[in-house]
């Protein structure tokens, strides 16, 4: 009896101080959410897949996770109890260690605070900036939409052209320093991937080469290079 007691007494120690399995874990608040499902997804290839999910039952907080192998995005996604063919989403770049999301049940993605991702802040920054691009695009072609039937513009289609290639190439511009300068971190890598595929083999080629030996081997390193190899064949 004493010996089952000890044993016991063993793997209840053992089970306590183990650490977490998961490289990446998870951790938040929905205030608000009393019923519900939560799950943590993300690409895989082409297809959107669930690494972790959680069941809420009474309790805002939560806690998920996966074993990741280098930051790359994910997404936090809730079904509501009482709306199950509605599902919200908070796109955040994941990364090994503590990750904190607290926001609040009527305004899931839009008031989402989110913490422990060095990739996540640079990508918020990097956001801010280029809604400012996108902004004046918009201002630039309601402009262009508003002298159509200005004939004394006839060379209204020439000017958008111009200007709408110089904007573009300063989006360009912008978003390739912001690469090399966060050169070690796997947004750079994400950002000539993702955001860069028409910019041309020279910029390219010049980012890549600014990479950390860790980026260049991440999830986004090694497709940044796979795009680049195909562009050169």
């Amino acid at each position: 009896m004493k010996k089952s007691v000890v044993i016991l007494l063993g793997l209840l120690v053992t089970f306590c101080s183990s650490p977490s399995s998961k490289t990446m874990n998870v951790s938040g608040s929905i205030e608000g959410l009393r019923k519900g499902t939560l799950y943590l997804q993300k690409l895989q290839d082409t297809l959107l897949v669930t690494v972790d999910s959680l069941q809420v039952n009474g309790n805002s907080e939560f806690t998920l996770g996966d074993n990741l192998e280098s930051p790359e995005f994910y997404f936090l996604a809730l079904n509501k109890s009482d709306q199950d063919s509605l599902t919200e989403k908070i796109l955040f770049f994941g990364d090994r260690g503590e990750i904190k999301i607290n926001t609040l049940l009527n305004t899931f993605s839009s008031s989402a605070k989110i913490e422990g991702s060095k990739n996540h802040d640079l990508w918020t920054e990097y956001q801010s900036v280029i809604k400012k691009f996108n902004n004046q695009n918009l201002d630039l072609l309601e402009d262009y939409l508003e002298q159509e039937g200005d004939f004394a513009a006839n060379n209204r289609q020439q000017v958008f052209d111009e200007k709408s290639s110089t904007m573009l190439r300063r989006k360009y511009l912008y978003t390739i320093n912001y690469a090399m300068n966060n050169a070690d971190k796997e947004i750079a890598a994400y950002l000539g991937a993702y955001e860069l595929s028409n910019a041309g083999t020279v910029f390219l080629d010049s980012l890549y080469s600014t990479l950390s030996s860790e980026v260049k081997m991440s999830k986004y390193g090694v497709e940044f290079k796979h795009q680049l190899d195909s562009l050169v064949r």
